[in-house]
């Protein structure tokens, strides 16, 4: 028996929540490498990447019970995306024309994935 159009829908935009988040963890894992080693500052934000990796993998093995893994893990590539997002809003990083060309190759990617395995799912 497989999925419902509904079900699925909820799955892949919990699935992209919890992506966004995972991608936090390359922010804290900036920030941590930005101070001292052990001094406070990096083991708080060290501790956050730890955390969220923990929450990320609690949930990628409740996702991927919900999703087949190759739909799962194609969607991963939206991180790219949040990279991008969060450079700009935490480290002021420019958009340019070369990331935004990359970031539509991923989402271009992904897209076109998922309509490939609707085809396949379809058949």
């Amino acid at each position: 028996m497989g999925i419902t159009p509904k079900k699925k829908i909820k799955s892949l935009i919990l699935l992209h929540l919890i992506l966004m988040i995972y991608s936090l963890s390359g922010i804290f894992s900036k920030m941590a490498a930005q101070e001292s080693f052990l001094s406070l500052k990096f083991c708080v934000f060290y501790g956050a990447v730890i955390l969220l990796l923990v929450f990320y993998a609690f949930f990628w093995q409740q996702i991927i019970k919900r999703l087949p893994l190759t739909t799962a893990f194609a969607n991963k590539a939206i991180t790219v995306v949040w990279g991008l997002v969060w450079g700009m809003i935490f480290f002021g990083e420019h958009l340019t024309v070369g990331k935004v060309l990359g970031v539509s190759l991923v989402v271009a990617g992904v897209v076109i994935f998922a309509l490939s395995d609707k085809e396949v799912s379809e058949e």
